[in-house]
């Protein structure tokens, strides 16, 4: 492939990777100006502080593979030929762009309610609207969603496993989140887990 070509593949991850973080800060502060306070950024527990470190790690390889390509190095770094395709990068950015598009909804959907981490005495309102209609955990879904964009963009083993670590973090994340939510709000979010899908539209978990 042109190397034109690979360099628009690693400014599109890149940008990507800026864009949706910085937009994550973004709506850090603008909840902390609305509720007055920090909307769960620290992390409570072993278990929390765990997550965010497999997050971290995530997001340090998201930033980090389109730099790694630019040098010879180990073949975990480096692009898988069979998967790098030409069809991967219009795929890979409707992906990106869709993916980060959904999570704009989601936090349009959830306005102040939404947290990073859980505080077990807090009681944030339950919404089921806009994705979350159908879906208990969207922006999980979304996040997902611009990772196997990003993937398709630049095919490594690297990113292959961050993949995997995103899954792992985000199910023991959704579970928890779950956990609290029905002890919140009891029966109303009984019925909400029967009519929605965890990660994906569908009733039920």
């Amino acid at each position: 492939m042109p190397v034109d070509a690979l360099l628009l593949r690693k400014t599109v991850v890149l940008g990507s990777a800026l864009i949706y973080w910085v937009g994550v800060f973004l709506q850090a502060s603008r909840v902390r100006r609305r509720i007055g306070r920090s909307p769960n950024l620290k992390p409570k527990g072993l278990k929390e502080q765990l997550l965010w470190l497999g997050w971290f790690l995530v997001i340090a390889g998201w930033f980090g593979q389109p730099l790694l390509l630019s040098h010879p190095g180990h073949p975990f770094f480096s692009l898988i030929p069979f998967l790098f395709l030409p069809a991967g990068l219009v795929i890979g950015v409707l992906m990106v762009s869709g993916g980060y598009a959904g999570t704009l909804w989601c936090y349009a959907a959830l306005g102040d309610a939404w947290r990073m981490g859980i505080r077990r005495r807090e009681k944030t309102t339950l919404v089921q609207h806009g994705p979350y209609q159908w879906v208990r955990h969207p922006i999980y879904l979304f996040q997902t969603l611009m990772l196997i964009g990003v993937i398709l963009l630049l095919p490594t083993p690297f990113l292959l496993f961050l993949l995997g670590l995103h899954l792992v973090c985000i199910y023991i994340k959704a579970v928890d989140e779950e956990t609290y939510l029905l002890n919140t709000h009891g029966t109303e979010y009984r019925d909400y887990l029967a009519r929605s899908g965890r990660f994906w539209p569908g009733r039920g978990r």
